[in-house]
């Protein structure tokens, strides 16, 4: 066995193999692959290779695609049957709001460059005649799905992977990986041990086990899933005698399950709720090739509808149930990239569709170890997308609950209720009591918004039109019962009351909670030196001044977004989206030196954060302290320590709603006595709670970038326009990159558009752009009813031809073109008036 390698892949599924194979052939050749047991013993062998392209997700979206058409190049490469059966895809509508899914989709999808066909029900039953098309709506069809072999594929990518020079153990036992002093790792096995500078973990059912090695939490733990396979059908026989092509993979979506044939019969696989989680603790040593006790009872009504839309299923007997193990994350979505706190050690882990995905996570993570970055934004599958809330516990919950909700309705505004309330800050009863309607972020609850006292949707608009397994399309209800917001991909029932928050924010005041905010502070000596060779921005000479800073990849795309605030000598305060914490963090903690001279401390729990933003805000906020809130000694930009009655906070002025405000970053235990103060200060000014919706509102009519939408690894920091941002006569990282980029030209500008003819569905990011030919030429990246303009507004990344002021386009919001217009950025108080005032 080798003693060194620069790479070692744990774990010989399709995932495992995938990454084995890209990594050779970007020319690690030295790279190995590790098994204990035979290639595809694991979860691989059992799974039915379906190869869905559907994804509401950019970065999953850009795997699947890429996996599909690799998938078969691989074929040709190796001379090896990869088993894929291009039968095309087709999912079947039954309601409104299902439809409107698949417009949305359909969107998503043109931007990816993926081709979907829409369907009537007639043209439904030309190409599947066994399905019966009563309450059928339509259907889309990818063209270019279908189903492969999984066996005969990972055989395929361990051919290509060997061709390529690497090498693969199995039946080999990892027994411990430990880390050296000089930040290699020491992979001890059965075998022998190996010395390397990466380890890439692709262990699917073992993937916690393997964490406790190195001492992560990997947030995966799978769930059951089951699938039937029938004996032949007399019909699928005769069409199979006559040279007929295979009916293609069909999936009722609101029965949640697909469809095959499968060996002159059907293959059915239903998504239940009650599938259980299992191997909590991992397998067993000797787990090979395990399935688990089938239990039809849960899948009955899946069975019952699947008999009704096609009633060949039921008309002959079932061959064989498979119940096995699908890795499973609490979002559903894989973790593919860096394990956070280890430098050297990568996650391609979680995989719930590891057949379609394998083979672009393979692609993608190859490029992030070889080349230090991915060439696709993977914010969506990246690990540290969870924190160290996501333990044991945290995952059976949310994992159970993304299996059962794979084929429910992915409302933009759906926010699913398994273990919630998790992180609540102290006013978060307050809050509640107020009629706040709660988000979750990185397991924090956030106001949404807020419903009047007593508010309840009406019953009859609750459901669908007719009666599906997957008509859950509400929040849960309150504790006295009363439902009070419904989830929609048009304007919901929350409209007009986001509407009045925003109102109330721009002409009197209004108080928000953010404190689920990312906070750190770098302090020591060589603070200010690291964090200026690291931002593009340049940091303000002057204490108690606040700068918005990015730091950048190598290439020149952006990756994170910080507010810097010195608050001390040499004692910078760092706060950046709440979402991405582990995120931001763990690449700092990277790029700190190791000299001492930096020390960097994550304070996010320590302290809590009010924003007070209106018109009125400096008369509430002078109320309660001493300190002069004037625009010449408290100009925008800077921040000072001041007091709120009793207690204390940092006043940053800046938020990002483009009203006048400040950013109250207090100790956390203070925070009830101070919302309370304002509360009761502000009453004469009319100061009321609003949501993130409101505010999310407000920050697209100010053309406010957020990551990883208008700012993406994918998009160079100018693309963003960020101009003002950046500072090329500094030396930063990505520097370089970002000039010559800009200097051979931009392939994408960032512009405001103004939607007109918008009649319930505003653009929220995702859709596609046309020139008025009919020519795509860019993807909307976020978008609202602009309250105070009283116009739609869409941010959107577009063809520098088209980014002049004037330039008119066309967008498709759930399948309709609405005509679209650039202006000039921040449609609502260009000039910034409200916040200087």
């Amino acid at each position: 066995m080798k003693t060194h390698a620069r790479a070692v892949v744990i774990g010989g599924g399709v995932v495992g193999v995938s990454t084995l194979y890209h990594l050779a052939k970007k020319g690690w050749d030295d790279a190995i692959l590790i098994e204990r047991k035979e290639l595809t013993s694991g979860s691989t062998w059992h799974a039915a290779g379906l190869l869905p392209l559907f994804n509401m997700s950019y970065s999953v979206g850009q795997i699947h695609k890429y996996s599909v058409r690799f998938y078969q190049e691989l074929q040709q490469e190796t001379g090896m049957n990869v088993g894929f059966s291009k039968v095309s895809n087709i999912r079947i509508a039954r309601t409104k709001d299902r439809w409107d899914e698949y417009m949305y989709y359909a969107g998503v999808a043109e931007t990816l460059g993926v081709t979907v066909n829409i369907l009537t029900p007639e043209q439904l039953k030309e190409i599947w005649p066994l399905c019966e098309i009563d309450g059928v709506l339509g259907a889309i069809q990818h063209p270019e799905d279908g189903y492969i072999q999984p066996a005969d594929l990972t055989q395929a990518l361990a051919k290509g992977a060997r061709d390529f020079g690497a090498t693969i153990y199995r039946n080999t036992t990892v027994l411990a990986i430990e880390r050296q002093a000089d930040d290699t790792w020491l992979v001890k096995t059965d075998k022998g041990d190996v010395v390397t500078e990466n380890v890439i973990s692709c262990t699917g059912n073992f993937a916690r086990k393997t964490g406790d090695m190195v001492g992560l939490n990997i947030p995966v733990i799978p769930v059951e899933h089951q699938y039937i396979v029938t004996e032949p059908h007399p019909a699928v026989l005769e069409r199979k005698a006559k040279g007929l092509p295979e009916m293609g993979v069909l999936r009722e979506s609101d029965s949640s399950w697909y469809m095959r044939e499968e060996n002159g019969g059907l293959l059915l696989g239903p998504y239940e709720h009650g599938a259980p989680v299992c191997y909590v603790d991992g397998p067993s040593d000797e787990s090979e090739y395990e399935l688990f006790q089938e239990d039809l009872d849960r899948l009955m009504p899946h069975i019952e509808t699947a008999i009704t839309r096609v009633p060949a299923f039921g008309e002959v007997g079932i061959k064989k149930v498979y119940n096995g193990a699908i890795a499973y994350t609490p979002d559903g979505s894989p973790i593919i990239g860096p394990a956070p706190g280890l430098k050297g050690f990568w996650l391609n882990e979680g995989h719930s569709f590891g057949i379609t995905a394998a083979g672009g996570a393979g692609w993608q993570l190859a490029e992030w170890i070889v080349d230090g970055e991915p060439t696709v934004d993977m914010m969506g599958v990246d690990p540290r997308r969870f924190g160290p809330y996501a333990k044991e516990g945290y995952l059976i919950e949310k994992n159970e609950e993304a299996y059962a909700n794979v084929f429910t309705m992915h409302y933009p505004d759906e926010e699913r209720a398994g273990a919630r309330p998790l992180k609540t800050t102290p006013v978060y009863d307050r809050l509640k009591k107020l009629g706040a309607v709660f988000g979750c972020v990185y397991g924090w609850e956030r106001p949404n918004w807020y419903a009047p006292e007593g508010y309840s949707v009406p019953a009859d608009e609750l459901g669908m039109e007719v009666e599906v397994l997957t008509a859950h399309n509400h929040a849960p209800p309150l504790e006295d019962g009363r439902i009070v917001e419904k989830w929609s991909f048009r304007r919901s029932n929350y409209f007009e009351h986001v509407g009045n928050e925003v109102t109330n924010v721009t002409t009197n005041a209004g108080i928000l909670d953010m404190s689920a905010f990312a906070k750190m502070e770098i302090s020591g000596p060589g603070a200010r030196a690291w964090l200026e060779s690291i931002l593009a921005n340049t940091l303000p000479k002057k204490r108690g001044r606040v700068a918005l800073c990015h730091l950048l990849t190598k290439h020149g795309g952006v990756r994170s977004e910080f507010t810097v605030y010195e608050w001390a000598p040499d004692r910078f305060y760092l706060v950046s989206a709440g979402a991405y914490e582990a995120h931001d963090h763990d690449y700092l903690r990277k790029l700190a030196p190791a000299d001492g001279s930096v020390r960097l401390q994550q304070i996010t729990e320590r302290l809590g954060v009010l924003v007070l933003a209106g018109p009125r805000s400096r008369d509430i906020l002078k109320k309660l302290t001493r300190t002069s809130l004037e625009n010449k000694d408290f100009p925008w930009l800077s921040g000072k320590e001041i007091s709120v009655g009793a207690a204390s906070a940092h006043a940053l002025r800046v938020n990002f709603v483009g009203e006048l405000g400040w950013e109250l970053h207090h100790p956390i235990e203070m925070q009830s006595y101070i919302f309370d103060r304002l509360m009761e200060a502000g009453a004469e000014f009319g100061l009321k709670p609003f949501g993130i919706r409101a505010m999310v509102a407000m920050a697209v009519e100010k053309s406010y970038r957020l990551i990883p939408r208008e700012m993406s690894i994918e998009y160079n920091a100018y693309e963003s326009g960020l101009d003002r941002f950046l500072k090329p006569e500094k030396d930063f990282i990505g520097r370089d990159a970002l000039v010559a980029y800009k200097d051979k030209g931009l392939r994408w500008n960032f512009v405001t558009l103004i939607v007109d003819d918008v009649r319930d569905c505003d653009p929220r990011g995702s859709e596609a752009i046309y020139d008025l030919n009919g020519a795509l030429i860019g993807r909307v990246t976020n978008g609202s009813f602009g309250y105070r303009i009283g116009k739609t507004v869409a941010l959107a990344m577009v063809n520098p031809d088209f980014a002049a002021g004037g330039t008119r386009m066309q967008i498709k919001v759930l399948g309709s073109l609405l005509p679209a217009t650039v202006v000039e950025e921040s449609p609502f108080d260009p000039q910034n008036t409200a916040l200087r005032a």
